[in-house]
């Protein structure tokens, strides 16, 4: 079971696919988690792409490709995986038919006022990391981290005009990349407007049609 997620921050990729891995047992795979751990292992490819991160610039096809490929051959990911902010070009997707073709990709959308209700309320503490939302998951002070007593901050990245410009080059992004699995014919757009206890049950039906 090869899948990949795609869809916009904030619509909830990371709990789906966290759902999905529990059900089947196969790894959910962040590119932005493999860079971070390359990083810290200080790997050559984590000073590769360190340099990079370092100066904020994007992290290049060729090496993004090398770090995934390297990724997708450990023994966890033999009866499949979930790739999550990989492809994120169409040179990647086309890389990645080469050496690990997914069966399914699946495409979360919801309104962008939704995402945006989601990503702008969220909280975090400035101490823990501990992580709430000031509507689906409040903490029981206003302001103040059940766990730590730790004061809880919006993150630059979370705030609505900066979620908006999130979503505008997402799109941007994205679109080229939709359309190359849509072509292949193994695209399925799930809606993913409601809370996760309503998506999940979605994804979990799909899947059982296809494997």
């Amino acid at each position: 079971m090869k899948l990949v997620f795609i869809g916009p921050p904030g619509v909830g990729k990371g709990t789906y696919a966290n759902a999905v891995r529990e059900k089947y047992g196969i790894p959910h795979i962040s590119t932005g988690d493999i860079f971070r751990e390359e990083v810290k292992k200080g790997s050559e490819l984590g000073l590769k792409v360190k340099e990079y991160l370092d100066k904020g610039l994007l992290v290049p096809d060729d090496l993004v490709i090398e770090v995934v490929k390297k990724r997708l051959q450990e023994e966890d990911c033999r009866k499949g995986f979930i790739l999550d902010g990989f492809p994120r070009t169409v040179v990647q997707a086309v890389a990645l038919e080469k050496f690990a073709p997914p069966d399914l990709v699946i495409n979360f959308v919801a309104k962008p006022e939704v995402i945006i209700e989601r990503v702008s309320g969220r909280r975090v503490c400035s101490v823990c990391g501990a992580i709430y939302h000031v509507k689906y998951m409040p903490p029981k002070v206003p302001g103040v981290c059940d766990k730590c007593g730790g004061p809880l901050i919006q993150r630059r990245d979370d705030k609505p005009e900066v979620v908006r410009e999130r979503l505008k080059i997402f799109e941007e992004q994205f679109t080229p990349i939709i359309r190359f699995y849509s072509e292949k014919g193994r695209l399925v757009t799930i809606e993913a407007n409601e809370q996760a206890d309503v998506v999940i049950p979605r994804i979990l039906e799909i899947l059982k049609k296809y494997f």
